[in-house]
């Protein structure tokens, strides 16, 4: 049995991609799957991959389901296709559509066959990540959710304002409390 390597590849960064091991038996729809996994993407949204050349022009579609748009030739649809019955060529590419209105792009490619199937691997799987992955919805910090946590822990909330007043009365009483405990001639000595 086939086992496929693809790398999927931000169309925007080739510097972050994710590879994923796969069965040639199985369908496009687990391939589906694995990349919004691999990326933290939900399932939310429309998908589809177009078949490609070595120049990443779109041909022929295998889409999730028949969506309403006009199509030159009726799409196969993921859960019927097979990975190996569209792989043409040792580096086959595809591009992988998410999300019509976002237009998250990917580009998949072929970079290894292997006949040596891993009994210890559930298929689909991830097998590396390199780099960060974009958020789906919007921005959110490396620190993700233990920024709040922070945030609470150190009262960052009301900084956003400013840093306090510089010199103010606040400040003055305590140098002079300061001064009185310590005399105004307080050596190395006394400390």
């Amino acid at each position: 049995m086939a086992i496929l390597k693809f790398r999927i590849y931000l169309e925007e960064d080739d510097a972050v991609y994710r590879d994923i091991v796969i069965k040639h038996t199985q369908s496009f729809e687990e391939l589906h799957y694995a990349i919004l996994k691999s990326y933290e993407f939900d399932n939310k949204h429309q998908a589809t991959f177009f078949r490609s050349n070595d120049n990443w022009q779109r041909g022929r579609e295998i889409s999730f389901e028949k969506y309403d748009k006009t199509y030159v030739v009726p799409p196969l649809i993921m859960s019927e296709t097979l990975i190996g019955s569209e792989i043409r060529d040792t580096n086959q590419k595809f591009v992988y559509l998410y999300d019509f209105e976002k237009n998250w792009n990917f580009l998949v490619e072929l970079i290894n066959v292997s006949k040596e199937e891993n009994p210890k691997i559930s298929y689909p799987s991830l097998t590396r990540t390199e780099g960060i992955g974009p958020q789906q919805y919007g921005t959110k910090s490396l620190l993700g959710n233990k920024f709040t946590d922070i945030e609470e822990k150190y009262d960052l909330a009301e900084a956003a304002e400013g840093f306090g007043k510089e010199g103010g009365e606040d400040d003055e009483k305590e140098t002079e409390d300061a001064e009185e405990s310590f005399g105004e001639e307080g050596t190395e000595e006394d400390f």
